[in-house]
């Protein structure tokens, strides 16, 4: 029979990912996940793999998160507060960017820009997700359209669209030191570009809590 593991897997994972996100994929070396998670190299090796198989496992389990965090804000509830909710989502991305004071940004961004190109698995496992959060935008500016609070005329593919590079480009511009109040700023007026039926005035919304993926 095989020995169990006499380790939390979970946590060795979440230093795996620390050490990822800090140096890069580039920049890691095993030994540096060694000392991170207190494993010798041949436990690493037998639990997960090499160190690509290792980025991997980590990268999904963060696109996993990133999708989950979306569906608990998004997916869901009455029509008449989806308009609600998209705003949420919206200021909590801008939120959590202001938020990043190091700077860091987010793992499913930084790990596609520096292994899509090389990387298939990457490259699928990203588009996947991108897929999945524009698919819950869509659904929930539709829920609004159906609750007469967005333009029913308007194309909600393109309007997801447009949240979705918002919502990612904030992490960008906020790694590159830009405010917190411009974040903000992004945001709101990014909403305030959701056309409105005719004749009927926006609704106010509040900015969402901070500290998710």
């Amino acid at each position: 029979m095989p020995r169990p593991r006499a380790f939390d897997e979970r946590h060795v994972l979440e230093r795996a990912r620390e050490q990822f996100w800090a140096t890069g994929y580039a920049g890691t070396r095993m030994d540096d996940i060694a000392r991170a998670t207190g494993l010798g190299k041949g436990s690493l090796y037998g639990a997960f793999g090499d160190k690509s198989a290792l980025f991997h496992r980590v990268f999904d389990d963060w696109c996993a998160a990133v999708v989950a965090v979306a569906e608990g804000r998004l997916a869901g509830g009455p029509d008449e507060e989806a308009l609600t909710r998209l705003s949420a989502y919206v200021h909590l991305m801008a939120e959590n960017s202001a938020a990043d004071v190091e700077r860091r940004g987010c793992l499913l961004a930084k790990g596609t820009s520096e292994m899509a190109q090389h990387d298939p698995t990457v490259a699928a496992r990203s588009a996947r997700t991108m897929t999945a959060l524009l698919g819950l935008l869509r659904t929930e500016i539709e829920a609004a359209q159906r609750h007469g609070d967005i333009d029913r005329a308007a194309d909600p593919g393109q309007l997801a669209g447009l949240l979705l590079a918002v919502v990612r480009g904030i992490e960008a511009v906020g790694k590159a030191g830009l405010t917190p109040e411009t974040l903000r700023s992004i945001a709101d007026t990014t909403l305030a570009l959701i056309p409105a039926p005719e004749g009927r005035e926006r609704p106010a919304t509040e900015h969402g809590p901070a500290h998710e993926k």
